[in-house]
């Protein structure tokens, strides 16, 4: 099928959708259906104490401090409404395992400690807001002894590679959900999800893109419920009955630090990328920065030579983050995260190499003295760098707004609501298009 044709069928879809409602072409399979037309049955009501709020907290302080302002705010929202309080959990206070970032490590836990006591668990990031009476609202839509996956759908336009080009006849038959405005697993969904994690080897041991992966993951092949797109899941406010909300993923946190405390790396070589050695580069790289060769800087960001950056909204992403800290941030991928593997902030397509990461010096410090390295110079150095951080202790700290891929290949309602710091890749694109249409806030002289 040709892009042209799928973008079609997508608007057609999207006619259909508008026509017939949001879930429109998008129904359960197996027995979800059952469940779907019992929607409207009459059933008991859901409390608050019946929901597990689970927040997407990461270790970085910054992201646990802000997680736990959404904890103490949800908190007090439910002692003002007088109905009980629900559980609210941070996500990296579950286990000392990082990888449970990517969900499915953590499901046995929150089946064997809150499944007998909850009837829905709610997955947030730690800027989405939550209003709980409208969140009851929703719940109590849908029995709970059926099995539901809710959230705002998603979809691809086109096939993309970083979903492996799943459904690529048909991208926009697949749904998943978009993780700012939250999204809800029923109890009964989530114990079965808990067994197959323990029983059941994944089919990759590679977590790349968290959200369409666990969709894959409870759509089991047709076998489980696809997303119910629910409408009050939001992202932007709206004036009607949203139960979710989404701020920011670039925070306001005061004056964007200074060009001279950013030290820009360029991998790159005469023959492009068919010169091996990117492990070998990298860690030359960690030992120049650290050299009395180069102006002493807080900050090492390392691109390819395809990397498009926007170094005003990075500069402005690292006002939020303590320089004193041993801090790695990017785009967190992970490999073997269900038999405890590790976490690592992801490199480029075909070659593994490392495209968009930012360290800060401490943590360029801690790396080269503690003798971890490449155990050879074409070793995939993003790999290798995720594994030296994990055995030190030092966390990988995700950011939605570092992209491995072109703007094309992630859906654009997503991506619209974000102020992107990284794109990847130049092939069947325009670079100098796609910076500014999707990265240049400022005239180009302002962001040197």
């Amino acid at each position: 099928m040709s892009p042209h044709n799928i973008v079609d069928g997508c608007k057609l879809v999207a006619v259909l959708t508008l026509w017939l409602g949001p879930c429109a072409g998008v129904k359960h399979t197996g027995g979800a259906n059952a469940a779907e037309r019992r929607e409207h049955t009459t059933h008991s009501s859901v409390g608050l104490g019946e929901v597990v709020l689970v927040i997407q907290s990461q270790r970085n302080s910054y992201h646990a401090r802000r997680a736990g302002q959404r904890k103490v705010e949800i908190l007090q929202q439910a002692a003002k409404l007088g109905q009980g309080a629900p559980v609210v959990l941070l996500l990296h206070e579950l286990s000392e395992f990082d990888g449970d970032w990517s969900i499915l490590p953590a499901l046995p836990h929150l089946s064997a400690t809150y499944g007998q006591s909850a009837s829905w668990f709610f997955f947030i990031e730690e800027e989405t807001r939550v209003t709980l009476s409208a969140l009851l609202h929703v719940l109590n839509r849908y029995p709970v002894q059926y099995e539901w996956f809710l959230g705002k759908r998603l979809h691809d336009k086109e096939a993309s590679i970083i979903h492996h080009y799943a459904f690529s006849e048909d991208p926009c038959s697949f749904g998943y959900p978009d993780p700012a405005a939250g999204w809800a697993l029923s109890t009964p969904l989530l114990h079965r999800l808990a067994a197959r994690v323990q029983y059941e080897p994944l089919k990759s041991d590679f977590s790349i893109d968290l959200k369409h992966e666990i969709a894959l993951f409870i759509w089991e092949e047709g076998n489980g419920p696809k997303l119910t797109a629910v409408p009050e899941f939001c992202t932007e406010a709206r004036d009607d009955d949203c139960a979710s909300t989404f701020t920011t993923y670039l925070p306001n946190c005061g004056d964007p630090v200074s060009e001279k405390d950013v030290f820009v790396a360029v991998k790159t070589c005469a023959k492009f990328h068919s010169e091996r050695g990117h492990c070998g580069k990298t860690f030359a790289i960690l030992r120049r920065f650290l050299s009395q060769a180069v102006p002493r800087a807080d900050w090492l960001l390392i691109v390819d030579d395809d990397t498009l950056v926007s170094l005003p909204r990075l500069r402005r992403l690292l006002r939020c983050y303590n320089p004193k800290e041993a801090v790695s941030l990017g785009e967190k991928y992970g490999y073997g995260l269900v038999q405890n593997g590790y976490s690592y902030t992801t490199g480029g397509g075909g070659l593994l190499c490392l495209c968009r990461m930012v360290l800060s010096r401490v943590a360029v410090s801690r790396l080269v003295s503690s003798g971890c390295g490449c155990f050879s110079d074409d070793a995939p150095d993003d790999m290798v760098l995720g594994r030296c951080f994990t055995s030190m202790g030092v966390p990988i700290t995700h950011s939605p707004l570092f992209h491995q891929a072109r703007p094309d290949d992630y859906s654009e309602t997503l991506i619209s609501s974000q102020q992107a710091v990284s794109f990847h890749k130049h092939w069947n694109i325009d670079p100098v298009a796609v910076y500014k249409h999707w990265l240049q806030d400022t005239h180009p002289r302002d962001e040197l």
